[in-house]
């Protein structure tokens, strides 16, 4: 079941979104104006993030305080590196998928404001998937990645 509001008061817990819940997803999550240009922007920035990566079947995921994320399906690591700030480093699938997912959202987020569409919906999906990063076992990983 799709759902943007918190549903659990303590920590953010991801939820894998079933195969029956895939084609609501990215509507429910990037809205359907975003949907196609959301999904293309996670793969690319995990392409420019990660040079390994040659892609594959993703997983969904929804969090419990109304974030979502996108991570390969995939027991491999990546070699994440960040032109921007000098980030180096070897992460899960999982991680490296939340990394990718944060930049494309951070990069929506400013190109809807320029636009003047707002984006709040995309704003308040950082927030939420970043409080569930302070809870995930590669989280210093991860906030040294997207800082």
């Amino acid at each position: 079941m799709m759902t943007a509001t918190a549903t659990n008061p303590g920590n953010p817990v991801a939820r894998l979104v079933k195969s029956a819940e895939r084609l609501d997803f990215l509507p429910f999550y990037f809205g359907p104006r975003l949907m196609a240009q959301g999904e293309h922007e996670v793969y690319c920035w995990m392409q420019e993030l990660c040079s390994d990566y040659r892609g594959g079947l993703w997983n969904f995921y929804e969090v419990s305080n109304g974030g979502f994320y996108m991570a390969p399906a995939s027991s491999e690591r990546f070699r994440v590196a960040v032109e921007g700030n000098g980030f180096e480093g070897e992460l899960s699938a999982d991680a490296a998928g939340i990394v990718a997912t944060l930049f494309t959202l951070s990069h929506l987020c400013f190109s809807e404001v320029a636009k003047g569409d707002g984006g709040a919906a995309l704003v308040d999906s950082f927030h939420a998937l970043r409080a569930f990063v302070l809870t995930h076992p590669e989280a210093a990983l991860i906030l040294r990645a997207i800082d």
